[in-house]
């Protein structure tokens, strides 16, 4: 079944009602004529239904629900679509795949969560191996992108990754509109982990923001960020067409360490500040995925070993309890 994205008249599913998935809804819906959309909170899709915004999260943007195959049931919207666009938090995505009662059997997957789930696996890996997918039919979608820019129909740049780069094409005219440019490729390992990867690293730039650390060395650890993202994809999955100097690996770092959209470089800010890890978690009132790819990253490394001083830094400071100030001050003496 590989050539399910050449169905005539294939049908899309969201699962997942945050502000990326309704960013990519409204991609969707240029070019497809109904979606159906998993929104776990019956308040939220009456939200939708009345005021014709996803009000809680991307309220900027304008939805049309009589295009809209809204519902609480996961099996109907699974069951409705062709392609499944799986956008859940990664803390969330075991709860929401609990309510799974059909097969995946006929459905391409993609990946727009960018985190690790139970053994430390990434999206793609856990549907290969819990649901027995092949890697012919997943793909992964990654940055740099932010969802409030999407919304404002600013200029941005998607990536789709499969390992057939025919499938990864045929994603890229799923969602390019004039407004996005897409970009097709085959390294769903790379994407993926840099994907996490670059959450950890906005964090590390955030608490160094709100400790009060200017611009000159945030470029110094960016820098660095990027070296240890490369050290790891070469040492833990090399590839020797791999381009990690191009927009889903170094330009999804750099937005997500500068941007003030950044939920991760926000709450590594006021962790920073002073905030304790649960308050800054609480009042940020979204999920920074930052905080459990870091865990994830540490146990993944304590095998590898490979050279990460700020990926194991930022995992000091949020499982540690190590004093922010004193973490970083320690870190500047291993940049360059």
């Amino acid at each position: 079944m590989q050539d399910i994205l050449k169905k005539p008249n294939l049908k899309f599913s969201m699962i997942g009602s945050g502000s990326w998935a309704t960013a990519l809804v409204k991609l969707l819906l240029n070019h497809q004529e109904k979606i159906a959309w998993f929104i776990r909170d019956q308040k939220n899709i009456d939200r939708v239904m009345k005021n014709h915004r996803n009000k809680v999260y991307l309220s900027s943007v304008m939805l049309e629900p009589e295009r809209l195959k809204m519902s609480t049931n996961l099996d109907e919207i699974v069951e409705w679509g062709d392609v499944l666009i799986f956008c859940i938090p990664s803390a969330y995505f075991i709860e929401v795949m609990g309510r799974l009662n059909i097969s995946l059997e006929n459905k391409f997957i993609v990946s727009a969560i960018k985190g690790f789930i139970g053994d430390n696996q990434t999206i793609a890996e856990y549907f290969h191996s819990v649901h027995k997918i092949p890697f012919e039919r997943i793909g992964v979608v990654s940055g740099p992108c932010h969802a409030e820019e999407v919304g404002m129909e600013r200029l941005s740049y998607l990536t789709f990754t499969s390992k057939l780069e025919e499938n990864a094409r045929l994603l890229c005219d799923a969602f390019e509109c004039p407004y996005i440019k897409t970009i097709p490729g085959t390294d769903i390992y790379g994407v993926e982990y840099a994907a996490a990867l670059k959450n950890i690293y906005a964090i590390a730039a955030g608490i160094a923001h709100g400790l009060g650390y200017g611009d000159n060395f945030m470029s110094v650890l960016i820098t660095s960020s990027f070296r240890e993202i490369k050290r790891f994809l070469n040492v833990t999955h090399p590839d020797p067409v791999r381009r990690t100097d191009t927009s889903p690996y170094l330009g999804d770092l750099l937005v997500t360490a500068y941007s003030q959209f950044s939920r991760n470089r926000t709450f590594g800010s006021m962790i920073g500040k002073g905030y304790p890890v649960q308050s800054a978690q609480i009042e940020m009132n979204m999920v920074a995925e930052g905080y459990y790819a870091c865990r994830c990253i540490h146990e993944i490394n304590s095998k590898y070993g490979v050279d990460m001083p700020i990926a194991e830094a930022v995992y000091e400071i949020l499982y540690e309890n190590k004093y922010p100030a004193y973490v970083i001050k320690r870190l500047t003496g291993k940049l360059y």
